[in-house]
């Protein structure tokens, strides 16, 4: 039984009449015909009666009526199912963001893929660190990865997405809180709550060398692996802290965002794997390229 067969059944089935399925079918009447009689020869039953004036469904015919336009549906689905993957309209994808970008990029992402993309299923992990996230693109886990800077790994492709100043993180009561921008060095001297050391983070050496530039090294340090960890300490008095200006979207009571009077650039990048990428991840590829630049 074949599914050409079963559509011809069905057009049969509907109109009651060969010339009409034939015509509807845009095959000859004699091909439609012979069709459905070795339809009938292979299931070893009558599927229609058949008079000069009307052609109607035996009752094993109207049993198979339901049958065929479940299994013909099935079909059309499936091959809409595939030219969606195809075309990227369709399929799952991993994507890992770092804590700094947790807060604004994500929810934008996911938005947009949900009203733009709803054939997509996201899969979205937040907070993590650059080298977990360039680990996870190379081993499968992630199909892209939102991360600073560049990652220098060959499979890895690197896409930059946007430059971004650093900005003070204050305890609200802070004296330096009600300024409209802070030299740096006039937090030489404060406890500093930071994203973890050397390989564990991009933040860390960006953060350091920023201070270094305006003559001094932060001590004491508070290493913390979220950021959002990060900004309730800072409200809870434990230190200050510079971060992303995107940060900022993260709003808690106790602490205030102020801009550096000199500012320190930070890059946003969009990691992906350079070989077998599949067009479903192109497609969120571009959403996420449009959410951040736009």
């Amino acid at each position: 039984m074949e599914l050409r067969q079963l559509r011809y059944f069905l057009a049969l089935a509907e109109e009651c009449h060969f010339g009409r399925a034939a015509a509807r079918l845009h095959v000859a009447q004699p091909a439609l015909s012979q069709q459905i009689k070795q339809l009938e020869r292979e299931l070893g039953v009558s599927l229609f009666h058949r008079s000069t004036r009307r052609v109607e469904p035996t009752e094993a015919g109207r049993h198979l009526t339901d049958y065929a336009r479940s299994l013909v549906a099935e079909e059309e689905r499936a091959r809409a199912h595939m030219r969606e993957l195809a075309t990227g309209r369709a399929g799952r994808v991993s994507v890992g963001f770092i804590g700094t970008a947790t807060y604004d990029v994500l929810p934008r992402v996911a938005r947009t893929v949900r009203a733009e993309l709803p054939g997509v299923t996201l899969d979205l992990r937040g907070e993590i660190l650059t080298p977990r996230l360039v680990e996870g693109l190379l081993a499968g886990v992630f199909d892209l990865a939102v991360l600073r800077g560049a990652a220098p790994e060959e499979d890895v492709r690197v896409t930059p997405l946007r430059s971004e100043p650093l900005v003070a993180v204050l305890p609200s009561h802070h004296r330096l809180a009600g300024r409209p921008s802070v030299p740096l060095e006039d937090l030489a001297g404060e406890p500093f709550v930071i994203h973890p050391s050397q390989s564990r983070s991009s933040m860390y050496d960006r953060v350091l060398s920023a201070c270094r530039r305006a003559g001094f090294r932060p001590d004491p340090l508070l290493e913390v692996g979220e950021t959002a960890t990060l900004v309730v300490l800072v409200a809870a008095g434990h230190g200050v802290a510079l971060v992303p200006q995107s940060v900022r979207s993260l709003s808690l009571d106790g602490v205030t965002y102020v801009p550096l009077a000199d500012p320190e650039p930070v890059e946003l990048v969009l990691a992906r794997r350079t070989h077998r990428v599949p067009a479903a991840v192109e497609q969120v590829a571009s959403v996420i390229e449009d959410c951040v630049r736009g």
